[in-house]
């Protein structure tokens, strides 16, 4: 039984539920945006598909240690194989309607969550809190640019592919 704590307490199981930790939690804040944005993907979405994309690096690193002598193994073969997959999760998010497109966005930030999942799962956390903080101001920062712009006459130019002479208007 004490082994059993000894093991829990690890100083490789606490890094490894800090990457979990650090990448879930990452996940969560993409997501709260996206419900505070009035979108079908959120918090819970968002934290486990960044905490599976951790889960699945960290256990292509332990297996890459654990067997190094008996075979080569890469773990970025598994890297890109979490992409592949999060390109199938992210296309459920996407649909087309006559009126246009709906879902896009939500889907690009799930698949950027996959990448700061995968940022954590390798313990590169710099990267996965600047990653997502960029990722928070395209969300919030842009959609106000965007806004504004859909109320300039350009806009509306290359949304409707028509061009307008000045003695048009």
């Amino acid at each position: 039984m004490t082994d059993l704590f000894a093991n829990i307490l690890s100083s490789e199981t606490l890094l490894i539920g800090a990457r979990l930790g650090v990448a879930m939690i990452l996940g969560m804040i993409i997501g709260a945006e996206r419900i505070l944005a009035h979108k079908t993907a959120g918090m819970r979405t968002y934290a486990l598909v960044s905490m599976g994309s951790a889960l699945f690096i960290i256990i292509s690193l332990i297996i890459t240690s654990r067997y190094e002598n008996v075979t080569v193994f890469d773990p970025m073969r598994l890297a890109a194989q979490i992409v592949s997959a999060a390109g199938f999760i992210c296309a459920g998010l996407v649909i087309v309607r006559k009126d246009g497109i709906v879902g896009l966005t939500s889907s690009a930030g799930l698949w950027v969550s996959v990448g700061i999942g995968m940022a954590s799962g390798f313990g590169l956390y710099n990267v996965a809190i600047i990653a997502t903080i960029l990722t928070l101001f395209i969300f919030v920062v842009l959609w106000f640019v965007e806004k504004s712009l859909q109320k300039t006459k350009l806009y509306e130019m290359i949304q409707t592919n028509e061009i307008k002479t000045l003695d048009e208007e």
